[in-house]
């Protein structure tokens, strides 16, 4: 994908620095607790010299890099690599804007951008908890878009969808999941689960789900029809293999050998293919009708 001469957005929360962190804390102070925890070895060290010389060694490091001794560095400092997926996928945020923003007046409607919070570990966010665990999600309540870049190292060495156009599409997914909010989508589908959990029927949620899933993949091909003069050859190709090792059906069967389809929320591989196939080749969202 080229985005050489394209601009970031600003409209990004970059918090890999601040976010995750030790046990309840964000690396401010050292708490009550760890003073604690750490007491028996304090009180030994303070008997002699030597161990009066490793204390104030420590006390030096802690209150010059506190985040450096308390989480091991690994969920505050930004590696090279990870410096360029966010300068690629700010990029990638900006061309859904200029793509939305063209697009959705076409019916009426128009485009509002969200924030995509970039984040390291967990943090929260309006729907609750924000964690790497779960991976990227679209939170209606803030209306932003939650990535851990470290799900991208996940897609790539776990279910062995690499690619940068593979990440490109899981962004245009979650912003997928914007261009719902706005056309009311989501509220109309949450209130039918709502309706559906009350009466004890948890399939029928879920089934619900599947629905407002693929079609975010296919809102996600819609972006991708207008980014063809970006495309590499072999970008789309990336972007189906992603959509197939994420789909219901092959998680499951890598997960624990076989399938449940009442629990499938998102649909299968085939149906994730073709409907970011269905919105790449029309251009249309009103070829994105996953409700019929």
């Amino acid at each position: 994908m080229r985005l050489d001469d394209e601009q970031e957005s600003r409209n990004v929360e970059d918090i890999r620095d601040s976010s995750g962190g030790f046990a309840g804390g964000f690396g401010g102070g050292m708490s009550l607790g760890r003073i604690i925890f750490f007491w028996p070895i304090i009180r030994m060290l303070l008997k002699s010299k030597f161990g009066w010389a490793i204390l104030a060694i420590g006390a030096f490091v802690y209150f010059t890099n506190p985040l450096g001794l308390m989480s091991g560095g690994s969920h505050h400092t930004s590696s090279k690599n990870d410096d360029k997926e966010a300068v690629f996928i700010k990029k990638v945020l900006k061309t859904t804007e200029d793509v939305w923003s063209q697009v959705l007046p076409k019916y009426g409607y128009k485009y509002t951008k969200p924030v995509m919070v970039l984040y390291r570990g967990h943090t929260a966010s309006g729907c609750g908890v924000a964690s790497s665990q779960v991976g990227p999600f679209y939170c209606p309540a803030d209306k932003k878009i939650y990535l851990d870049l470290g799900f991208y190292d996940e897609l790539k060495r776990v279910h062995h969808a690499g690619g940068d156009f593979a990440q490109a599409y899981v962004l245009a997914h979650e912003v997928g999941h914007h261009v719902q909010d706005i056309l009311g989508t989501l509220d109309k589908v949450h209130a039918l689960q709502q309706r559906a959990t009350s009466r004890g029927n948890k399939v029928a949620a879920n089934h619900l789900q599947i629905p407002v899933e693929l079609q975010a993949d296919c809102y996600a091909g819609v972006w991708a029809h207008y980014m063809r003069n970006r495309l590499d050859r072999g970008d789309i190709e990336e972007a189906l293999n992603a959509a197939s090792r994420i789909g219901d059906d092959t998680l499951q069967k890598e997960a624990q050998g076989y399938v449940v389809p009442d629990s499938f929320t998102h649909g299968t591989s085939k149906q994730r293919e073709e409907w970011f196939y269905r919105g790449y080749k029309s251009g249309d969202i009103r070829a994105c009708n996953t409700f019929k």
